[in-house]
């Protein structure tokens, strides 16, 4: 029943997360085709997670109470209800609350999948289905722009948003008619004191675990943020600047595809703080070079640094999470990721437009190395 239960959260998140992933790109572009300024653009995409952020640890906790069954089917009909509503309404003002809608559904999934991982077989089968997991992530993640960037070409935005429609309705019929019962996560033990948020920042391995994520989030969105920036300074083509964004993508997936078969020999703290140090040191060299070919070389070592520790990091927290509070934890990790989302890209691009690419890199590799420090600490 684990290995069926695992599979099928993979497919149920392949199916959710394209669609999810679709939208990203797809709002952007028909953005655009609408004659929506670069600044309406960027409000758009970040009301993808600005608005999830103020409900993630709420309804973290929702998780943990009822299950993740209805939860999921609340965030996919969301998702379902943002993609039908700007096929039937095709202006802009029904784009943001597409974004709103959209984002605080994914949100619901995200935390779902996560929950079911975490709780599907025995704490030592974790590490492994959360890099199943992020494997999936990423094969959605590829797939999702893909299929959107091709159908919008060949018929249009509209259909687009309808043809990524079918894959939401696609698992929530699997939600609806397979057999697998997804797990509750153990009840905290009677009498317990009442939840308090700052009680979790209070346990040790936690507070480190949500640094470690966090400052790799923010390293994750300065780097796909910033490179197109800072490449076109270089006097790079938009070719080259792909394929350099292409590296960091194809370690990723290459480090999540082989990190199931070996995450058994490995240990999650040293992996992660090994992780934080080379993607600090891979930051602090990156803008030093004006060469594509070592650019695309240094992109690919990122992508393995981070693309690695993500599983590890999903491990350590539901290990770490006390009882009955799993759901919780990733509610947190979730707010912080989009925290992350929503006001890095506004920061970065703040402080890169009046000092340059180079110093939003340095302390970007700052900030990762004083989070290795301090996650290191014992």
């Amino acid at each position: 029943m684990t290995g069926a239960g695992i599979r099928f959260v993979l497919l149920l998140t392949v199916l959710l997360h394209l669609a999810f992933a679709g939208i990203r790109v797809t709002l952007s572009l028909f953005a655009l085709h609408l004659q929506a300024s670069t600044l309406a653009v960027g409000v758009l995409i970040s009301l993808l997670a600005a608005v999830p952020l103020l409900f993630a640890v709420g309804w973290g906790r929702t998780i943990d109470r009822i299950g993740v069954r209805l939860p999921l089917l609340i965030g996919a009909g969301a998702v379902l209800g943002a993609l039908l509503l700007v096929a039937a309404l095709p202006r802009l003002e029904a784009l943001f609350v597409a974004s709103a809608l959209a984002g605080s559904g994914f949100m619901l999934v995200h935390i779902c999948v996560n929950q079911a991982a975490g709780l599907l077989g025995t704490p030592e089968d974790r590490a492994r289905n959360f890099s199943l997991l992020a494997l999936a992530f990423s094969t959605s993640g590829f797939l999702g722009p893909v299929i959107s960037g091709f159908a919008i070409d060949f018929v249009g935005h509209r259909l687009t948003f309808v043809l990524l429609a079918t894959s939401v309705v696609a698992g929530i019929a699997l939600l609806l008619w397979r057999p697998i019962r997804l797990p509750s996560h153990p009840a905290p033990a009677e009498g317990a004191a009442p939840r308090r948020l700052g009680d979790l920042f209070r346990i040790r391995n936690l507070r480190r675990a949500f640094v470690a994520s966090a400052a790799l989030s923010m390293a994750w969105d300065l780097f796909t943020f910033v490179t197109p920036i800072h490449g076109t300074r270089l006097g790079l083509s938009a070719s080259t600047i792909g394929l350099i964004l292409g590296c960091f993508g194809a370690a990723i997936f290459a480090v999540r595809l082989v990190l199931p078969l070996v995450v058994h020999r490995l240990r999650e703290w040293p992996l992660l703080i090994g992780g934080m140090v080379a993607t600090g040191t891979a930051m602090a060299v990156f803008p030093l070079i004006g060469s594509a070919p070592l650019l695309m070389a240094v992109a690919f070592v990122i992508g393995l640094a981070i693309g690695g520790t993500q599983p590890m990091i999903m491990s350590v927290l539901y290990n770490t999470a006390p009882p009955g509070r799993g759901g919780e934890v990733v509610g947190v990790r979730t707010f912080l990721l989009n925290l992350t989302q929503a006001g890095m890209p506004l920061l970065f691009g703040a402080v890169g437009a009046s000092l340059g690419m180079t110093p939003v890199f340095w302390t970007m590799a700052g900030v990762l190395l004083a989070g290795a420090l301090f996650v290191s600490r014992r």
